[in-house]
This record gives C-alpha cells, sequence and structure tokens, in this order.
C-alpha cells in the first residue's frame, strides 16, 4: 500500500457537504487547471480552535507512507487527528480530496459496530454477504464458516438476525469475518474496545497470525499497551498532518510526551458519562507525573520514583473524601495494581477552592510496558464515586533498561524469590 500527498477537506456546520454552486465552481477551476479557492481557505484540523475565518477545514493534509507486505502499522493520535478519516480513505469508503492510493488485493476494513452488516440478516448469512463483498467464492467463505464462528464464540446464535446482538457480539462476529477471510490487508479501527479483555487478547494474537502469514495490518488504537506489543512500526497524526513515522518505541514516546501535561478540567470528555464518570461533588482539575528528579515525566525505568501531583476541586460539601491511583495492563486493559486508598484531609478547604495533594510510589516496580492510568475520589463506602478519570490521560511508560534487558522478558512484576543450590 502507498499513499502519496493523501488530504481530505470537510466543511463544518450542518450541511457537512459543498453546496451545488460550489460544487459547479470546483469543477470550472479542475477543468481550467487552476487551485480550488476552496482548498486554498481550508483551515488546519485544531479540534480545540475557536477562531474561525473560513467553513472548511483539512482533516487530513499532505499524508504520505508506505506499508509493506507482512507489516503491522499502528496509528496513534489524540481524538479528532484524523485516524478514522484516513481509514475511510485506505478502505476506500470515502475519496480524499487530493492524493492518490495505490492498493495491491483485497482490503477487509473493521471501522465501526455493524461496518458491512445488515441487522436484518443472521450471522451466518452476513458471513457470506460479507465474504462476497471481499470476493470471496461461496466455498471458500464455507471452509472458514466454522472457524469464523467458533472465534466470534455465537454458535447458539449464529441463526439469529444480528440486530438482536449485543454490540459486543456484533464486533466479535465482524472481526472474526474480517480476519479469516484471507484479506491482503487487514484495516482495523479502535472497535476492539467493545471486546472484553479475553477476546481483545484473541484479537491481537490473531492479527499477529494474519501478519505472520504475510499479509499487511493497519492498525488505529488509543491503547497503547497493544500498539507497542503488535505494531513493528508507527504514525503519530496530530491536527490532521504526520507528527512522526517511526518506530512503535519512537512514535510512542512522542505521543507521551506531547500530551504530558494534562489539565482534565477542560480536556475532551469532561461531560461524556462514558470518559468522565462520577457525580462530580469533587473532580480532578491537574494531574502531573514527577520523577526522581522532580521533573514532569511519564517515562520511567523499573523500580524509579513517580510522585502524582493531583489537583482537585470540591463543587459541593462531602463528609469523607479518599483518593487512589490504578494502572491497567495495556494490552488486556484489566488492573493490574493500585495504591492503597488515601484519606484527603479537605474539611478546611472551602468549596470553589482548588487544593493539591501528591501520591507517592517510593518503586514503581510494574515490568517495562505501557500502562493506561485510572485515578479515582471518591466515599469511603467505595460505592460512591465523585471522579473517575479511566485513561483520560497520557499514560505511564516503563521504559526497557539497556542493561538486564532479559530480565523483563514477561508479566508485570518480577516476584521477590531466593535460589538455593541443593
Amino acid at each position: 500500500m502507498h499513499a502519496a500527498h493523501i488530504s481530505k477537506m470537510f466543511r463544518l456546520g450542518n450541511v457537512g457537504a459543498s453546496t451545488l454552486t460550489e460544487d459547479i465552481r470546483s469543477a470550472y477551476y479542475r477543468l481550467r487547471g487552476k487551485e480550488n479557492p476552496f482548498l486554498a481557505d481550508a483551515e488546519t484540523n485544531d479540534r480545540q480552535g475557536t477562531a474561525q475565518r473560513s467553513d472548511y477545514v483539512w482533516a487530513l493534509k499532505d499524508i504520505n507512507f508506505e506499508v509493506n507486505q507482512g507489516e503491522i502499522l499502528g496509528i496513534v493520535g489524540r481524538n479528532g487527528a484524523g485516524k478514522s478519516t484516513l481509514l475511510k480513505i485506505l478502505s476506500r469508503t470515502t475519496a480524499p480530496t487530493k492524493g492518490e492510493i495505490k492498493i495491491r488485493g483485497k482490503v477487509a476494513s473493521l471501522l465501526e459496530v455493524g461496518t458491512g452488516f445488515h441487522p436484518d440478516l443472521t450471522g451466518r448469512e452476513n458471513i457470506f454477504l460479507n465474504g462476497a463483498i471481499l470476493g470471496m467464492r461461496k466455498a471458500e467463505i464455507k471452509a472458514n464458516l466454522d472457524a469464523i464462528i467458533d472465534f466470534a464464540g455465537v454458535q447458539r446464535y449464529v441463526d439469529t438476525p444480528v440486530k438482536r446482538y449485543s454490540s459486543g457480539m456484533y464486533i466479535r462476529l465482524a472481526f472474526a469475518v474480517s480476519a479469516h477471510l484471507n484479506p491482503d490487508i487487514l484495516i482495523v479501527d479502535e472497535v476492539l474496545a467493545v471486546g472484553d479483555a479475553e477476546f481483545q487478547a484473541r484479537c491481537l494474537g490473531k492479527m499477529k497470525d494474519v501478519a505472520g502469514e504475510g499479509r499487511t495490518v493497519i492498525f488505529v488504537s488509543h491503547n497503547m499497551g497493544a500498539v507497542s506489543d503488535l505494531c513493528t512500526r508507527a504514525l503519530y497524526l496530530n491536527k490532521g498532518q504526520v507528527v512522526l513515522d517511526g518506530s512503535t518505541e519512537s512514535v510512542i514516546r512522542a505521543y507521551v510526551r506531547n500530551n504530558m501535561l494534562s489539565n482534565i478540567s477542560t480536556g475532551a470528555g469532561l461531560d461524556d458519562p462514558e470518559l468522565r464518570r462520577g457525580n462530580g461533588k469533587v473532580r480532578f482539575t491537574r494531574i502531573e507525573t514527577i520523577n526522581s528528579e522532580g521533573k514532569t515525566d511519564a517515562e520511567f525505568l523499573p523500580n524509579e520514583k513517580i510522585i502524582f501531583r493531583i489537583e482537585a476541586i470540591k463543587n459541593e460539601p462531602v463528609d469523607t473524601l479518599w483518593a487512589t491511583v490504578a494502572f491497567r495492563s495495556g494490552r488486556t486493559r484489566e488492573i493490574v495494581t493500585k495504591t492503597p486508598i488515601f484519606t484527603v484531609p479537605h474539611h478546611a478547604i472551602p468549596v470553589g477552592v482548588p487544593f493539591m495533594f501528591d501520591i507517592e510510589i517510593p518503586q514503581f516496580n510494574l515490568n517495562p510496558g505501557v500502562y493506561e492510568t485510572y485515578y479515582w475520589l471518591g466515599y469511603e463506602s467505595q460505592e460512591t464515586a465523585y471522579d473517575v478519570a479511566d485513561n483520560l490521560l497520557p499514560p505511564i511508560v516503563v521504559n526497557m533498561p539497556e542493561e538486564n534487558s532479559r530480565l523483563y522478558a514477561s508479566g508485570y512484576f518480577n516476584l521477590p524469590a531466593s535460589f538455593t543450590m541443593r
């Protein structure tokens, strides 16, 4: 796959597309061999920008890259960076405004729940439908049918219309179809977040198998652990442009550093109950991670000291206030460990006045890897949360030390043990 100078422009507002007059003018300039004036007026893709002099924005701007056969390419970036738009162009779901893509082979894409499925057809019928869309013969689909159903784990419901499936069942079957019908290029968006931890692990393993068979995988995710574990190379998108194209390690490092300081009181998702939970009586306003030298950082070595400097504000009076920090596996998103739950002495602090406290871990003894962060403020019963910031901030990256790297081959911890020769 080769992408050259890919750009995509959208019109803001209710219309979302060009008017008839603008289409005629665009065609006129194209026939005359001149630059479309609407393209010149389009602005950079900045989702937080307020001052707008144009109704047009570049969702993508001059994207160039090449993916070789058998390569697993990860694409990372903040929400609104243009990742999903790029995948839609690569999947031929939408056309670029400028540039061209050269693809060799069949492409299977999983961009959102229900892509390519007809809700009134059964799971079995949708398997054959998707296979036909991919250009597979009926005999080839039948040969893979049992493996698809088994991988998706929907044996009992395979003859039920998919409109009655849960979102998790939907995505299980959709991924199974896309991965098992032998596409030359498999394109997967963040939809795997819908599945449970066990299924996510199986999906990552299947994508490795697909690449091992000489096919290409393009994977978009906010899960830095999954990107680190799966991808051999990565692209970092920001505001519709490629910031870095390089090794997965270097791209994750750049992504984490560019998003290191986090003022979550103004961040995206503050009012989204799916992202920011809790009753809001107390809210996080700023969280920083500080290393042993007193500098703000998100990259550490095994057993290095970490200080979590947390700022919060009481919006209403509360009786008790407890705080803790937990860490999720970057691969499965399960919580692998957490700090104790600390009592925050807050009674002398008035409502509406920010206050700050530190949670210090003298030796962060997790093995090298990427760990999502989970910050919690709540009541002593732990049944009521005032605020939860779950994977809203950059992950903690524990780097592999240059020496003794073989000691950190796998697992989250190195268990203390002794050795005796008998």
